[in-house]
């Protein structure tokens, strides 16, 4: 029986979701009793649709026999992750024709790099590009030749946006197929101590790019548990992954064999029918798992947005209260990077995931009784894929932790909460992340410094001017004025300061990522600046106090600043196409409610 906390907040957002949820399924159910019916298609239509096709798979397609699974995939080689799956297409084509289905590339999706974005003017498109992916997913997929869909992605808001596309095509069954992390390069804190000695004027940029490529050095995923690897542990929490296989690395044999049975489960989950849709698999007691999943792990704060709109996307409404009080009761368990010194790898040589979802369900921490893509119960989720003569099969994985620096049972965890928190108050809602903040820097009461820029207070930094105690405010840099971009750059900076002894933290409408680290940082501030929230009266020298142990975020001085005239700003953003999403920004919801303008 699950903990009766999960249970009863399961049920709140059964009973708040009710009728949106009710509109979702009944809008499944005709498209599933609908179906797919190519022979159906004029003549025109369907030979349009197969025309490309060699003669097996273009008979196959014009007598509608077999299963037909479209693939979409983000695939281009500039991102590390996905450069891996440029000939995922031939391989799943061939292992369809094995399984007797044939597979078609139903369209690609933009993949954008977080990662080459940071402090750029191009991460003002990154949280749209979310949004763009899911319709691009859509466009693909209306075509209406495929059973089944198979989605390639990783990466930070690719995978929400396929889901959230996946979800409007629920009637079809969907498998996520994984690519895994790329082998492990320079220990994270070494590359941690070389960021902050660049960041301190100790040694050059050449350092700081050997050590950066030192790090990320090879096809795959980066191996720290950003919002990327968060996503691969979400995928297989929830039981859209197959066991075990988020972080196996790439072109490997057992890589390739789970691709090869990534495939044989689309077909058969085909065959089975609508108990296998994703609309079927995907519920309520679905998201909590995913919600657990990410409070036990400590993954990113990203998640506080993305997991709201996937789950809108299937009728489901969440929020930030739901997160936090389940945050009360699920414990974390692992430490990776930026919450510790491991890396993926490292979490997964020391039972991983297997073992991850064994403890949770052993303590009463997961909903067990869950439909997955192979079947009904996550217990199978504790299994590990092995390769014994030259086959695929699963063994039971870890019953014990393999290094308790790493991943420990959950009921003798790192911490007794899951380090996300709602933060409340007369300056509005946030979210902030414990799970790497010391507790003796969990509040911090003191004067702002506000900052319009990240480059603006990096610069201050290096004028010497912020050797103090300070809360730095960055306003206007929500979903709304320029599409939310992630604040990473100002993480080492920061942190520097931190270690100097200088009582130090954070607020912003903006993110901070899956890399929000040691530095209290309130973040999603809503409502957000442009929507003429508090954030946006602040001056320096308003006395802030950030209360992570009580939940709460007040400036002390609200009297005087409510007094003062709203701030406007201009957003008009040009070049790097910041202009063609003009329209959108206005339409965008708030931080709590998604950040989207499609849910």
């Amino acid at each position: 029986m699950i903990h009766p906390r999960i249970a009863e907040i399961t049920e709140r957002i059964i009973e708040r979701s009710k009728t949106t949820r009710q509109i979702y399924l009944e809008q499944i159910e005709a498209a599933f009793q609908q179906g797919v019916h190519r022979s159906t298609l004029n003549c025109g239509n369907l030979a349009h649709g197969f025309a490309a096709c060699n003669q097996h798979d273009k008979a196959a397609l014009a007598a509608d026999i077999v299963p037909n699974l479209g693939i979409i995939t983000a695939y281009n080689d500039m991102l590390s992750a996905h450069q891996v799956y440029e000939n995922y297409p031939q391989s799943i084509k061939n292992y369809a024709n094995t399984f007797g289905a044939v597979a078609q590339v139903a369209g690609a999706v933009p993949a954008m790099c977080d990662g080459v974005t940071q402090g750029q003017p191009g991460m003002e498109l990154s949280l749209y590009s979310r949004d763009v992916i899911a319709l691009s997913s859509a466009i693909g997929l209306t075509h209406n030749m495929f059973d089944a869909a198979l989605y390639l992605g990783i990466c930070d808001k690719i995978v929400p946006g396929l889901l959230m596309s996946a979800l409007r095509f629920g009637h079809l069954p969907a498998v996520f197929m994984p690519g895994g992390p790329m082998p492990s390069g320079i220990s994270n804190e070494e590359k941690s101590a070389i960021r902050q000695a660049y960041a301190e004027g100790k040694i050059g940029r050449e350092e700081l790019l050997k050590g950066e490529s030192d790090s990320y050095h090879s096809p795959g995923t980066c191996t720290f548990y950003g919002t990327a690897n968060s996503n691969q542990m979400l995928m297989e929490i929830m039981g859209l992954h197959l066991p075990g296989s988020s972080f196996v690395n790439p072109n490997t044999p057992l890589r390739d064999l789970l691709n090869r049975e990534a495939v044989k489960i689309a077909v058969e989950n085909v065959k089975i029918g609508k108990e296998r849709s994703l609309a079927s698999l995907f519920d309520e007691k679905t998201v909590v798992n995913g919600i657990i999943g990410l409070l036990a792990t400590g993954g990113s704060t990203n998640h506080t947005i993305h997991l709201i709109a996937i789950a809108k996307a299937a009728g489901i409404i969440i929020n930030w209260d739901d997160m936090s009080d389940l945050s009360a009761v699920v414990p974390l368990i692992t430490r990776m990077y930026p919450n510790g010194a491991a890396d993926v790898n490292h979490f997964h040589a020391a039972g991983g995931m297997g073992f991850v979802i064994r403890t949770l369900l052993d303590n009463r921490l997961l909903h067990e009784d869950v439909q997955t893509i192979i079947g009904k119960g996550l217990r199978q989720y504790t299994k590990e894929p092995k390769i014994k003569d030259g086959e695929l099969v699963w063994e039971e994985g870890a019953f014990s932790s393999l290094n308790t620096n790493i991943i420990r049972p959950a009921n003798e965890p790192f911490t007794p909460d899951g380090g996300i928190k709602l933060l409340k108050g007369n300056l509005g809602r946030a979210v902030i992340k414990t799970a790497a903040v010391a507790p003796e820097h969990r509040i911090v009461e003191a004067p702002a410094i506000v900052f319009y820029e990240q480059a603006d207070l990096i610069a201050a930094f290096k004028r010497g001017e912020l050797n103090k105690n300070f809360i730095a405010v960055v306003p206007f840099q929500g979903p709304k004025f320029n599409g939310m971009p992630e604040l990473h750059s100002l993480t080492p900076t920061l942190t520097v300061l931190q270690k100097k002894g200088f009582k130090v933290g954070l607020v912003t409408d903006g993110r901070m990522s899956g890399a929000s680290g040691k530095v209290p940082a309130a973040i999603h501030l809503t409502p957000e600046a442009h929507d003429g929230g508090l954030i946006s009266k602040i001056q320096t020298g308003d006395l802030i106090r950030l209360d992570s142990q009580n939940g709460s975020i007040e400036v002390l001085n609200e009297a005087s600043i409510i007094a003062r005239p709203l701030i406007e700003k201009d957003n008009n953003q040009f070049k790097f196409g910041r202009e063609l999403f003009a329209n959108l920004r206005s339409g965008v919801s708030q931080s709590e409610e998604g950040a989207s303008f499609i849910v």
